[in-house]
């Protein structure tokens, strides 16, 4: 006999209540910061002012949107926010699954667990000691990289003040901290890959290239294009604080993006409706992006985030 109404779900949640309980925290971190705030998001199309309060305010409808492109910085700000991202991306992407690979086949596991921890180990630098060993590196007199360029007979190098070093330090000093750390799903994939292929593959004069090209890297290409999806979808979301710690009015020119915008338009100018336009733009294409590119994947691959 078919239930009727809720009560299956009811039954269903009785049943799995432990698993619900420990759901229950991030459930109610997402719906408190992530959901009610959007709340707010509709001062993007107001006049915000404080003592009026959102709802007292006027509605001014794209006015911020247009400001903001046709904006003098409209041009900068988009595309240092793009060539960071798509430059981090094409750079750390690979190279995560290279690193991946290369620890799979490592067999003394003494040597592979020395390895990981120096890999993983620069992940849990916090960015303002990232930024301030580059600093002490890159110093224009004392710094390391500068010394050696001077006893190679060459000419110091002010690489924190000059804007085409910017993108590069951004994207390497980047790599430098996180692909170890982006290589540990990788990892759990090729981990998951039955032991037989390669035993097989073995007996069939199969070498140990062609072993990871037919096997370890389609065993990969899922995840591969999932993490790729989720990665596109933040193309627009160059972090805040590197950025602004590494900026200066030397080279702002290449390090002014959309993030660094935003704090100086809303905190310090207290512009506080037209950042709010600004950022929901960037996360506008953001979304538009998640969506192009996974439709694209699910095309292309077969996999897709939905």
């Amino acid at each position: 006999m078919a239930a009727t109404g809720n009560k299956p779900s009811i039954k269903i949640i009785k049943r799995n209540w432990d698993l619900y309980l420990l759901i229950l925290p991030v459930v109610i971190y997402y719906a408190v910061f992530e959901y009610l705030p959007m709340y707010g998001v509709q001062i993007a199309f107001k006049d915000f002012i404080a003592v009026n309060g959102i709802w007292g305010s006027p509605w001014v409808g794209l006015k911020h949107f247009e400001r903001f492109f046709q904006g003098y910085y409209f041009e900068r700000l988009l595309l240092n926010t793009l060539l960071l991202s798509v430059y981090y991306l094409l750079i750390s992407f690979p190279l995560s699954v290279l690193l991946a690979l290369l620890m799979n086949e490592l067999r003394l596991a003494a040597f592979k667990k020395a390895v990981q921890l120096v890999t993983y180990a620069p992940h849990f630098i916090s960015t303002v000691v990232l930024v301030g060993m580059l600093s002490i590196f890159l110093a224009p007199k004392s710094g390391l990289v500068n010394q050696v360029i001077a006893w190679s007979g060459g000419t110091p190098i002010d690489f924190l003040a000059e804007a085409g070093w910017f993108k590069s330090l951004y994207v390497f000093s980047g790599v430098w901290q996180n692909t170890g750390w982006n290589s540990i799903i990788f990892i759990a994939a090729l981990a998951g890959i039955d032991p037989q292929q390669h035993e097989s593959a073995m007996l069939d004069g199969a070498s140990k290239l062609q072993r990871i090209w037919h096997i370890n890297i389609p065993a990969l290409l899922p995840t591969m294009a999932i993490l790729f999806i989720l990665q596109c979808g933040q193309i627009m979301a160059v972090g805040f604080e590197k950025v602004f710690l590494m900026q200066n009015n030397a080279n702002i020119s290449a390090s002014d993006v959309i993030s660094t915008y935003v704090y100086r338009s809303g905190v310090l100018g207290a512009q506080y409706s037209f950042s709010a336009a600004v950022g929901l733009f960037n996360s506008v294409i953001n979304l538009i992006l998640l969506f192009g590119v996974n439709r694209i994947s699910k095309k292309l691959t077969q996999t897709s985030l939905w």
